[in-house]
């Protein structure tokens, strides 16, 4: 008897029949209001110009611009990522807002990455969201942290996030990490 129920109770879920907000039914839809997202500034329209888009008709206010972003490959510089892996690494690899350095297939394991812009922001949000340990660095930009094995770095408005992948005691990435962090905000 109990699997006939099961059975009874599964199939018109399975066949998308469930009624209620969860229901995948499109006729369900219907009963329901579409949502309505307001957009910053108010407006409903999410096709609608924001106050200072060239859209809109007007001149972006002083300080709208984006910032600029800095190459990554040169931002750490491929002698630097080795100084830091402590080994010879192939020539940095470009993909987007990103750099990574790695070493040769048949030796020690270590990698560079270098992040700018806002996933080096979302990187170290996560970092604290993992509740991994953060520690400020100061004096460097106008904030930088540090974790066991990356350093977070904010400056003239540009973030950037280096991460060390080697397979020792991070405890002697420490140092290694904080000197490049210097470097790196004294480029931004």
């Amino acid at each position: 008897m109990a699997p006939v129920l099961l059975l009874a109770l599964l199939t018109p879920a399975a066949c998308g029949r469930l009624a209620g907000p969860l229901s995948a039914d499109p006729g369900d839809a219907a009963d329901r209001p579409a949502p309505v997202a307001s957009q910053p500034g108010g407006s409903a329209d999410p096709a609608a110009p924001e106050p200072g888009d060239p859209a809109d008709g007007q001149s972006p206010e002083p300080g709208d611009e984006a910032v600029a972003l800095p190459d990554p490959c040169t931002l750490v510089r491929k002698a630097e990522a080795e100084k830091l892996a402590g080994l010879g690494l192939d020539d940095g690899r470009p993909v987007g807002d990103t750099c990574t350095y790695t070493a040769p297939v048949d030796g020690p394991t270590a990698q560079v990455e270098v992040f700018v812009g806002d996933g080096a922001k979302k990187y170290l949000d996560i970092e604290r969201t993992l509740g991994h340990e953060t520690r400020a660095l100061p004096g460097v930009g106008d904030e930088a942290y540090a974790t066991a094995d990356s350093f977070f770095v904010n400056a003239s408005g540009r973030w950037v996030a280096v991460r060390l992948v080697r397979l020792n005691d991070p405890e002697e990435n420490r140092r290694p990490l904080e000197s490049l962090a210097r470097t790196v905000a004294a480029r931004l």
